[in-house]
C-alpha cells in the first residue's frame, strides 16, 4: 500500500511543487554515469522526476511505483513516453537485465515490513545484468532526524499554480525503533479539504543492511556520504557478481 501523499489524486498531483528542489539526485545521475548505466530500473519511482532526468540523457529507464495517482502523474509529463512505467513493487517484475537499479531518497526506508525487504533486494538483483549495480540511501539512525519533524520546523504555505495556496506540516506519531511514524496535514485554501498521509520509515543500522545485501548475494563496494547531506546518510552501492 503506498502512503496517502503519493496514492491520493489531489495529493500526487501537487507532490513536485511543494518539494522542488531535486538536487539530491544529482548523485545518482553522476553514478549512473560513472557505471556507464544504458538501462536502468527506477524502484520507486513516484512521479517520475529522476526517471525522465535519466531518459533526457538517453538512458533506457523503467520505472516502478505501487501509487497508480503518481504514475499517472509521471505519465503525463513531457517525454513520459520515453520511459516504460509499471505500476507496482519490485517484488515482481518482468524479466530484466538492466546495469543499474536504484531507490532514491525514502524509497528503501519506506519498504519498511522486513519481508518485503527482503524481497525487494531479491527482485533488485534478478533485474540486474551481472556486474549491474544496486544504488541506495537510507538515513544513518544516530542522527535522530524524526528529532526535527513537528510542526514549528516545518509549517509552511505554498502558492501553487492553477491549485491555490496550501498549507503543509508534519508531526512525528510514534518512534519505536527501529520504526519511525509520521503525518503530513495538507490544507486547502481554496475550499478548506485537509488531507492527511500517515508514512513510516524504518531506519537500519549499516551492518544491518550490508548483512542484508550479502545474503542476497550482492557484493557492497561502497558506502558513501550524500554529497549534499554529509554524514546524515548511507549510500550503498551493491554489485551483483
Amino acid at each position: 500500500m503506498a502512503d496517502n501523499c503519493f496514492a491520493h489524486p489531489r495529493l500526487a498531483a501537487i507532490y513536485d511543487p511543494l518539494d522542488p528542489d531535486r538536487s539530491d539526485l544529482d548523485a545518482y545521475l553522476q553514478m549512473a554515469e560513472e557505471f556507464e548505466a544504458r538501462r536502468v530500473l527506477d524502484i520507486g519511482c513516484g512521479t517520475g522526476v529522476f526517471a525522465l532526468l535519466l531518459a533526457d540523457r538517453g538512458t533506457e529507464v523503467v520505472g516502478v511505483d505501487p501509487a497508480r495517482a503518481s504514475i499517472e502523474v509521471a505519465r503525463a509529463k513531457p517525454g513520459s513516453e520515453r520511459v516504460r512505467w509499471i505500476c507496482g513493487d519490485a517484488t515482481d517484475l518482468p524479466p530484466l537485465q538492466v546495469d543499474l537499479a536504484t531507490m532514491t531518497a525514502n524509497v528503501a526506508q519506506a519498504i519498511a515490513d522486513p519481508q518485503t525487504w527482503q524481497k525487494t533486494l531479491r527482485g533488485a538483483r534478478e533485474a540486474l545484468r551481472p556486474g549491474g549495480h544496486l544504488v541506495f540511501e537510507t538515513r544513518n539512525p544516530a542522527r535522530r532526524a524524526w528529532e526535527e519533524w513537528n510542526r514549528e520546523s516545518s509549517y509552511r504555505v505554498t502558492d501553487i499554480p492553477r491549485v491555490g495556496p496550501v498549507e503543509t506540516w508534519v508531526q512525528v506519531i510514534e518512534v519505536s525503533r527501529p520504526l519511525v511514524t509520521f503525518r503530513w496535514t495538507y490544507r486547502f485554501a481554496v475550499d478548506g479539504q485537509v488531507l492527511t498521509s500517515d508514512s513510516t520509515l524504518r531506519f537500519r543500522e549499516r551492518d544491518e543492511v550490508e548483512r542484508d545485501l550479502d545474503a542476497h548475494g550482492y557484493v557492497v563496494d561502497d558506502v558513501r556520504d550524500a554529497p549534499d547531506r554529509p554524514g546524515k546518510e548511507f549510500v550503498f552501492l551493491a554489485r551483483r557478481p
